[in-house]
């Protein structure tokens, strides 16, 4: 299994390095064998944040396939005459969403508006460091 730095595993899930040793003083985590830097599994951690994890309220109340839900704040909203560009950032997450200047319009979006990034895929990249 991956063992994670836990600098790295506190960046990773947005928290501090002291929260991920708290973790691991309180039993949620397990810290890894050997020399070298503190680790902690990958496996566990993906686990645990996971488990853990508190999604904002959906505010529709309607069903849909969507599972990718990111909800933040609008930082920017880049509006020419056909299409615009509307970033959020949800969380330790940025979100950049190209869309038609008439939704941006019809929405109303503006800097500082709480939106939801609905994201339904059939293309999404992942990438592995070495």
């Amino acid at each position: 299994m991956a063992q994670i730095r836990i600098s790295q595993a506190a960046r990773f899930v947005g928290v501090s390095d002291d929260t991920v040793r708290r973790w691991i003083d309180q039993g949620l985590l397990a810290r890894g064998d050997g020399n070298g830097p503190a680790t902690v599994d990958g496996l566990e951690l993906a686990r645990l944040v996971r488990d853990s994890a508190v999604l904002p309220a959906d505010p529709a109340d309607i069903g849909r396939s969507a599972r990718n839900r990111f909800v933040g704040i609008v930082t920017e909203v880049i509006v020419d005459r056909v299409m615009a560009q509307v970033e959020l950032q949800c969380g330790p997450h940025r979100v950049v969403a190209l869309i038609s200047a008439e939704a941006v319009r019809e929405l109303g979006l503006e800097p500082g508006d709480v939106a939801t990034a609905v994201v339904k895929a059939t293309n999404v990249v992942i990438e592995q460091g070495s």
